[in-house]
């Protein structure tokens, strides 16, 4: 592998010593990562990447006073759930094998099924599991970190717009024979 020079030109590597290998995680696609540094509300909600992989994405999210809905119980506001839903699913689609570059939301169901206990960081796992020339579709489910209750706090199913980059599999692909032209 080359490095690149200061000016972003590739040269020969000026690395020195060899380095023992690195027992980090793997990085996230950065279009992924970037998706989710690119949105400010991602980041007043605390919610930090935890996993990206083959279109599954795991983003998790902290207790938070400032989340919380009834002051009463010390719940986490459904709102603060669903930012979580959403954002980790539009992350799973970014992180398809089929490489959409731009994802957008244009459903997303979530069914809650029971109140997050309070103080425990909330944890969003979304599967995109199928993607068309146009829409992918994505199920998720949202669960308290280290929980020994089975039942989930929240899940979704969802449908998000995709884009291509130039010469992406939308450009590639045959065209829709539903949508043909009348003769």
């Amino acid at each position: 592998m080359t490095t690149g020079d200061s000016d972003g030109a590739a040269g020969p590597s000026r690395a020195g010593p060899a380095q023992p290998p690195s027992h980090d995680p793997p990085q996230p696609p950065s279009g992924a990562r970037s998706f989710l540094d690119a949105l400010p509300y991602a980041g007043a909600l605390g919610m930090r990447l935890e996993t990206l992989d083959r279109g599954i994405a795991e983003i998790s999210m902290p207790w938070d006073d400032r989340l919380v809905g009834d002051p009463e119980t010390g719940v986490i506001h459904g709102g603060a759930v669903s930012a979580l839903l959403d954002t980790c699913a539009g992350a799973s689609v970014l992180c398809h094998p089929s490489g959409p570059v731009s994802t957008a939301t244009l459903d997303l169901r979530i069914d809650y099924m029971r109140p997050a206990a309070p103080g425990r960081r909330i944890r969003a796992r979304a599967e995109c599991h199928h993607v068309t020339r146009s829409i992918a579709f994505i199920r998720a489910t949202a669960t308290e970190e280290d929980a020994t209750d089975a039942v989930p706090v929240a899940m979704a199913t969802g449908a998000f717009t995709v884009e291509w980059p130039v010469g992406g599999p939308r450009d590639k692909a045959a065209p829709d024979p539903a949508r043909r032209a009348a003769p």
